[in-house]
């Protein structure tokens, strides 16, 4: 898919999923806005894929800083097309009367509140301009209960919710909303589940989880009107339907 000309911000870049994400769509000729709490992070990569990326450090709990990473990126590039909710959190894995309740609390703000700052920042941009794309990484986790999770079950759900929402009410607007749900996937995250030792997924194998890099292939394809169909839903990278299209089958 030729992107040139269009310009896609990321958060939860530093690593994993979101910078797979970035090189696959700098490749694809986009430029690259690449936003996180790890700045050192940011900036290397940023360094790698070169002139196309900026790095804007970002905290996606305070929505000040979301709003700026929105204008810097639009200062730097020249606007926004294409927003991608990858930031996501789950520890402390416990179960509900074990959890602290303040830790509890900062994944929502991560996973949930996170994901309504970048949609409500880039709407400001996208609604004058006659629309855009908005990917929010979604999970297996928003449909059903997981020993453990119930911050990350709960967030997960909400920000489908939110995709739902984002759809109802500016799809007539040239808002494309989607979530992607990409099962297990060999990140960071994995091995901090792993190392809980709370519930099956805590189980697997590593052999058992998809590369990050097939997100990113996903969620390239889901840029194109292909993947219309599933505007206001959710995309399963579990499907092996949907492996074929991305071509990651």
């Amino acid at each position: 898919m030729d992107l040139t000309g269009k310009t896609v911000l990321i958060t939860g870049a530093s690593r994993g999923i979101g910078a797979e994400a970035a090189r696959l769509f700098a490749g694809a000729g986009a430029k690259v806005a690449l936003v996180a709490r790890s700045a050192e992070a940011i900036a290397e990569l940023a360094g790698e894929i070169g002139p196309s990326a900026v790095a804007i450090p970002c905290d996606i709990t305070r929505y000040w800083e979301v709003e700026q990473a929105v204008n810097a990126c639009v200062s730097a590039h020249g606007g926004l097309d294409i927003v991608i909710n990858n930031a996501g959190a789950i520890e402390p894995i416990a179960r509900m009367a074990e959890a602290d309740p303040s830790a509890w609390g900062e994944v929502i703000d991560v996973n949930l509140k996170g994901v309504f700052h970048g949609m409500h920042a880039a709407l400001q941009i996208m609604l004058p301009k006659g629309g855009g794309t908005v990917l929010t990484i979604g999970s297996g986790a928003a449909h059903g209960p997981v020993e453990g999770w119930s911050q990350y079950c709960s967030s997960k759900a909400g920000a489908l919710m939110l995709t739902k929402m984002l759809d109802e009410e500016y799809r007539a607007a040239g808002i494309r909303a989607i979530s992607l749900s990409p099962g297990t996937v060999a990140t960071q995250m994995q091995r901090d589940i792993k190392a809980s030792g709370i519930n099956p997924v805590s189980q697997l194998d590593w052999s058992d989880h998809i590369p990050p890099e097939w997100v990113a292939k996903a969620l390239l394809w889901m840029c194109g009107s292909e993947a219309d169909v599933y505007l206001g839903g959710e995309i399963s990278l579990r499907d092996e339907g949907i492996r074929a299209k991305v071509g990651v089958a």
